[in-house]
């Protein structure tokens, strides 16, 4: 299949932690494994004057740059001028070159996408992500939304809360394809070095150190989990963490509940690096008040640790409660330290959460799955417009 991938702004530099990045190194591994059998081109709008117009990431796989508006980084209501620009460019594109399917990723490439593919006859899917859940309020944005996700052949959603939402929008429960953010099984699995440890008991979290991705909740919960450390991974480098707020409201906080010597703030740890950090945690907390994608109790479950996350978004269909991991609500530190302090007396349970975890997130997640489904939903769109 010759595949066409359109995101209306460039993948994600590495170090940037943020959903949308998170949604665009999802795009990009699954480009990564289609590639393997198919032709995969994404296409976005060129944000940087550097750089090569078309780069090719990985076998079958080539970004190409294409010019709308200026070649800058630009926020999503800021990208909007210049749409029709990138629709004509697509258009010109895929005059020459024909996919045979096009996915777009993110609203704004959907517009871009429909626009581009204007008397083609392509099947056109969509995947939204996160975005569509939070934006009740801009009545403009949710007709687009509503439209663009009745137009496409299939619209992905990343779980079951997604999918209820998109169904709330106003999206044919029919054209909705549930398939979830996947995890790289060969980077992520149990057997591999781990980090060194100090002897303590350790509660690890990675992620963003602001208040929605449950950092504080987890600060919190340590108050009655004496002996155990938490080690916090992500936020700026860690040259940068004095002078980062979210940090200094971190260890505010860890002193004002009395634990800021059982707490190592790490900053930013590089993608490649977090497998072995996960190793040599006894539990990993992600307690974030959603989780549109979950891709860090993910990766804790195929590294075969014990996770406990925040019953919310993703988690709900990755995280088995009490099989693969156990579900708490989200902003409950009470809780969570209780289900910890449980956990951590129980090393069989332990084990037993961490094997069933590794066994879920290798059958279910790996990205080889991830693709095949996609290839299902290609296919079936394709079947719908011959």
């Amino acid at each position: 299949m010759n595949i066409a991938f359109v995101s209306s702004e460039a993948l994600a530099p590495a170090q940037d932690e943020s959903d949308l990045a998170a949604q665009r190194a999802h795009l990009l591994a699954m480009a990564r494994e289609l590639g393997r059998e198919h032709k995969v081109t994404i296409y976005t709008r060129k944000n940087s004057e550097s750089g090569k117009d078309r780069v090719r990431v990985a076998q079958g796989v080539t970004v190409e740059h294409l010019p709308a508006g200026p070649a800058t980084e630009l926020p999503e209501d800021g990208v909007l001028p210049y749409l029709s620009d990138l629709g004509d460019q697509l258009m010109r594109r895929w005059g020459q070159d024909r996919p045979d399917v096009i996915h777009a990723h993110s609203w704004t490439g959907g517009l871009a996408a429909i626009a581009g593919a204007n008397g083609l006859n392509v099947p056109f899917t969509q995947t939204f992500g996160s975005e569509h859940a939070h934006d009740a309020k801009d009545a403009k944005k949710v007709r687009l939304q509503r439209a663009i996700g009745r137009r496409a052949s299939a619209v992905i959603a990343g779980c079951g809360d997604e999918e209820s939402s998109l169904i709330r929008l106003g999206v044919p429960r029919r054209n909705i394809a549930v398939i979830p953010c996947g995890v790289d099984v060969e980077r992520f699995k149990r057997q591999g070095p781990a980090a060194a440890r100090n002897g303590r008991p350790r509660l690890l979290h990675v992620g963003p150190l602001t208040y929605d991705k449950g950092v504080h909740t987890a600060i919190r919960a340590l108050e009655g989990i004496p002996d155990a450390e938490l080690v916090i991974a992500g936020g700026p480098a860690a040259t940068e963490l004095e002078h980062d707020a979210d940090a200094h409201r971190v260890m505010l906080l860890a002193k004002e509940v009395g634990v800021e010597n059982r707490i190592t703030l790490l900053g930013h740890v590089p993608h490649s690096s977090v497998p072995k950090l996960m190793r040599s945690a006894d539990v990993v907390l992600s307690l974030p008040q959603e989780a549109p994608a979950g891709v860090v109790a993910l990766e804790a479950m195929a590294c075969g640790v014990p996770v406990i996350a925040s019953a919310v978004g993703a988690h709900l269909d990755s995280v088995v409660d009490g099989v693969t991991g156990l579900l708490v609500p989200a902003d409950r530190p009470a809780r969570t330290s209780r289900l910890t302090r449980e956990l951590l007396a129980d090393p069989t349970r332990r084990t037993a959460l961490g094997f069933a975890g590794a066994d879920r997130a290798r059958s279910r997640y790996s990205w080889e799955r991830i693709s095949q489904e996609l290839v299902h939903v290609y296919e079936n769109a394709l079947a719908g417009v011959r």
